[in-house]
């Protein structure tokens, strides 16, 4: 398993993967090192930083993460959420067929191991509020006001 790292505007990304795929994206208040990134990675960290300098809106990667088969599903459903829309874990339920399943699909939203690229942060409260998120809320405000296509304007 190869590793890389990227500075954000929310913090620093740790990148994971290998041959097979990218297995995880972290992100961490600490300061990582920045060095060489390795080939089976590059193209992620490059993907990212077109995210955050807003030219990309869709991932194009191989993708590999560990997780159970349910986890695996409710995964796949947070793919097909839309750049710039949002959904809750009611309706993410009722997509999977199963109203009853809200806690543990809620669990496995927040057991993704690939911050942004699937995207958990665009998942909320049925009444709006943010909910967790394992990155802190603050970064899911920030990642849903990025993704925002109607910007707020500043008065001052």
């Amino acid at each position: 398993m190869e590793t890389a790292y990227l500075k954000t505007p929310i913090g620093y990304a740790q990148f994971e993967g290998d041959a097979n795929g990218l297995a995880s994206v972290t992100v961490f208040d600490d300061e990582k090192p920045i060095d060489i990134i390795p080939e089976v990675l590059e193209d992620a960290v490059y993907q990212f930083t077109e995210y955050f300098e807003g030219k990309r809106a869709i991932f194009d990667l191989k993708l590999n993460p560990q997780g159970t088969d349910f986890q695996k599903r409710v995964w796949n459903a947070l793919l097909e959420i839309p750049y710039g829309k949002t959904t809750s874990y009611l309706n993410l339920s009722k997509t999977l067929g199963d109203l009853k399943a809200i806690r543990a699909v809620a669990a496995a939203n927040g057991r993704n191991p690939l911050w942004i690229v699937v995207p958990c942060h665009r998942v909320i409260g049925s009444n709006g509020d943010l909910t967790g998120y394992a990155g802190g809320l603050h970064r899911k405000k920030w990642l849903l006001d990025h993704e925002n296509p109607v910007k707020q304007q500043s008065l001052f």
